[in-house]
């Protein structure tokens, strides 16, 4: 099968005709594109013009724009890394956009809405960066009601209550002051059995909570004194899943100095 809107055309003019209205007719078409690809129709010609390094001198390929569209900024939530650093993501009325709804957008940091002059309420522009990624690319301010919000920047931590403060040896991150705080510890442990990391298979993000909620692990280093009894008993496992996680709790002891070292965090 090859899609309906492929043409055979001979003339430069016509060839970036056909490209602007392909671009046009993004959002009309029965499946997601990011370009125009302009290719020799001759076999014998492209023999001729041969192939480079690693793409063919008989094609080109022609980026469209990222697609952008409006939508409402509802809210902004804060996840807290495990270094601390508090990220702001934009919470948004679901658009559709480059072939997925999307809810969320990255907002980087507080200079960058500082920059950007975004307000909570505002009609923004979204695109994916790359086509993968969701962010903010600026407040349609024409269309400002009255009733947007400025943004507040936090003076605490949402996870521990404990004073934040703009590190401006990190570029413009705000982070937390508190080294226990239980956001900063959980995101730390989920980077130790990280597959880059030590790898510890079935140890995501919600086993984590659930060991640190029961107090079984207070630290990374406690997962090696974890016994299978003891998750078994827990909410949502049983037996084969403890031995699971066990085994691969035990296996990551091989992982070597290297892994170790990043699972760390230094």
């Amino acid at each position: 099968p090859v899609i309906e809107e492929r043409r055979t055309l001979t003339s430069l003019e016509d060839i970036l005709s056909q490209i602007s209205a392909l671009g046009e007719a993004r959002d009309s078409l029965a499946y997601d594109i990011d370009g125009a690809v302009v290719k020799l129709d001759s076999f014998e010609g492209r023999a001729i013009l041969g192939e480079g390094t690693n793409t063919p001198k008989w094609a080109v390929a022609y980026k469209y724009p990222p697609e952008t569209k409006p939508t409402k900024l509802i809210d902004i939530s804060l996840a807290v890394g495990r270094t601390g650093v508090l990220t702001p993501t934009a919470i948004l009325e679901p658009v559709r956009l480059a072939g997925t709804t999307v809810s969320r957008a990255t907002l980087h940091n507080y200079d960058f809405i500082s920059e950007k002059g975004v307000m909570l309420g505002d009609t923004v522009l979204v695109r994916k960066a790359g086509d993968i990624i969701p962010e903010i690319v600026a407040p349609i301010k024409e269309l400002r009601t009255g009733n947007e919000r400025p943004v507040e920047i936090p003076t605490v931590c949402p996870s521990c209550g404990e004073p934040v403060f703009f590190d401006k040896d990190d570029g413009a991150a705000l982070r937390c002051t508190n080294s226990a705080c239980p956001a900063q510890l959980s995101r730390s442990i989920e980077h130790f059995a990280s597959k880059g990391a030590m790898n510890i298979d079935g140890l995501g993000p919600q086993i984590v909570e659930l060991l640190l909620g029961n107090k079984l692990i207070g630290d990374a280093s406690d997962l090696y004194s974890l016994r299978a009894e003891q998750i078994e008993a827990l909410e949502r496992m049983g037996e084969k899943s403890a031995k699971n996680l066990i085994s691969a709790i035990e296996n990551s002891k091989a992982a070597g100095l290297s892994r170790l070292i990043y699972a760390l965090g230094i």
